[in-house]
């Protein structure tokens, strides 16, 4: 990888433009702690040398929110001490952690969590996002509150920033997307209305956690699917975020979930997505999906297409695939 500009944001600062993505490696424990195969799993990755930071898999809030049986939880106080061994184990190969926050609403598999699904609409005839529960006021409330004190973990057990999930199909996403928010009241309908419980959330983590304490977000911002949000919605997305108070915009998939319908061949296949919306924003883009090659990677980038580049199958196919290969 060839030589580029360190990436400041606030007291963080991104060395080396190749990022480990969020992925489940399902190395938590029933208990959704954190467990000596996950230290062991992220060090193998992090000990390469050759990765500017490293975004742990998603976390959820709240149990309701639980996508899988061996997910990591950040609802307790009692898994900081787990996430913060973590995120030690990280920090020693002097690589930034950042802990992915999510709640999976109406994309919960319900045999596995115990919770019935919640989500801004119901009765949406698709086939991977049916809530059983319209969330109310009351509910939005709540989740709100347990993605700001999700953040509050994150920082306490020492990650350098937070990212809210609002990708592949999960709750935010659901807010987000026009195919699963049927809402006629403030957090549906447009896009500001579809976008206000992030807006919400953010505000809650920046009156807790402070100016200074850096906030991603993972956006879905293309469903590439009929009637669903477009490049231009996760540009207009994208710019309402920014103001909102986001310090880095993550692009991926929304309702296609991480991979993009018949271009999963092609590697950067979101790349129409954070291309129009680097070109929109001043906070810096991370672009995932597809990418195998050094060399595709650094093209992406000397393209403006981002500024950050996610590799990410390669790496959990074999988590020392970087190292192999310098």
């Amino acid at each position: 990888m060839k030589k580029y500009e360190d990436i400041r944001i606030k007291n963080l600062i991104i060395k080396n433009r190749l990022i480990l993505p969020p992925m489940a490696s399902t190395t938590g424990s029933l208990e959704h702690r954190v467990t000596d195969e996950t230290i062991a799993y992220y060090s193998r990755i992090a000990k390469t040398g050759h990765l500017g930071l490293i975004i742990v898999e998603h976390a959820f809030v709240s149990p309701e929110g639980a996508a899988s049986r061996h997910q990591l939880s950040i609802s307790r106080d009692s898994d900081i001490e787990g996430l913060k061994a973590l995120a030690s184990a990280i920090h020693s190969y002097d690589i930034p952690a950042i802990c992915q926050i999510n709640h999976a609403g109406g994309a919960i598999r319900s045999v596995d969590t115990g919770h019935r699904n919640i989500g801004p609409s119901t009765n949406l005839g698709l086939k991977y996002f049916e809530p059983d529960i319209s969330m109310n006021n009351e509910d939005i409330d709540r989740v709100i509150s347990d993605f700001v004190s999700g953040a509050l973990r994150a920082k306490e057990a020492g990650f350098d920033a937070v990212e809210i999930h609002s990708a592949h199909g999960y709750l935010l996403n659901q807010f987000y997307s026009p195919l699963s928010n049927l809402r006629d009241d403030d957090y549906g309908g447009s896009i500001e209305n579809r976008l206000r419980i992030h807006f919400e959330i953010i505000k809650g983590i920046r009156e807790n956690l402070g100016d200074e304490y850096p906030i991603f977000i993972r956006l879905g911002a293309s469903d590439y699917m009929e009637k669903g949000n477009t490049i231009y919605d996760g540009k207009e997305a994208s710019i309402l975020l920014e103001k909102a108070g986001v310090d880095l915009i993550d692009v991926s998939g929304g309702l296609c979930f991480y991979r993009r319908p018949g271009k999963e061949d092609e590697q950067g296949y979101f790349s129409d997505a954070s291309r129009i919306i680097k070109r929109n924003v001043s906070v810096p883009v991370i672009l995932t999906g597809g990418i195998r090659e050094i060399s595709v990677a650094e093209k992406l980038i000397d393209d403006r297409e981002a500024d950050l580049i996610g590799i990410g199958r390669p790496i959990l196919k074999d988590q020392e695939w970087l190292g192999k290969l310098f």
